[in-house]
């Protein structure tokens, strides 16, 4: 079930620039045990498989950007080398993912790693998962040899999005507000 769409978009833009400002929240070891979870790197990239996850975490929260892309535009454009994707799974079911983008050239001789996409699927949330996921990606950034980490997020996105990335430790660098655009609406 897609969010109720406001009359405003607001996207804030978070930042996280020393590892001294990150804040793990893994799960325990015994409550990672009890999950029966696992943390995969995908090193090869498998668009119908990509397609699923993106479908499957982010079609309630209305993500629209790779949708419609053609497997081809989607594994040159955006999946390529410059791309950390790992993939939680419970129980052998896919849960979620965070991918990871180092961006373009000035990106990476600044070393700037944006958390591109990050969630998990329905059945998985309220479990700890999240939060674990997003440690793991941040961690894996900093050891990367990350200077810099940033991500955005907007009000269409799950509400616990935003607390949940300030408690790892991110810092709110800018917030936009515009009229909501045409394309949630349809």
């Amino acid at each position: 079930m897609a969010p109720e769409i406001p009359d405003t978009l607001i996207t804030t833009y978070l930042e996280m620039s020393s590892i001294d400002e990150f804040c793990p929240r893994f799960l325990t070891a015994e409550e990672w045990r009890r999950q029966e979870a696992s943390i995969q790197s995908l090193t090869e990239f498998d668009a119908p498989f990509y397609r699923f996850l993106y479908r499957e975490v982010g079609e309630r929260w209305l993500w629209f950007m790779r949708r419609d892309l053609s497997d081809e535009e989607m594994l040159q454009k955006h999946l390529a080398e410059n791309c950390l994707l790992d993939v939680l799974y419970v129980r052998g079911r896919p849960a979620g993912y965070i991918e990871l983008a180092m961006g373009d050239e000035e990106a990476r001789s600044e070393r700037a790693v944006e958390v591109a996409y990050f969630g998990l699927r329905a059945p998985f949330m309220g479990r700890g998962l999240g939060k674990h996921l997003l440690s793991h990606g941040v961690q894996a950034a900093w050891d990367g040899g990350a200077k810099r980490i940033w991500l955005h997020t907007c009000n269409l996105d799950a509400p616990q999005a935003l607390p949940n990335y300030l408690r790892c430790g991110f810092r709110i660098a800018r917030v936009e507000e515009e009229p909501m655009p045409a394309l949630y609406r349809d």
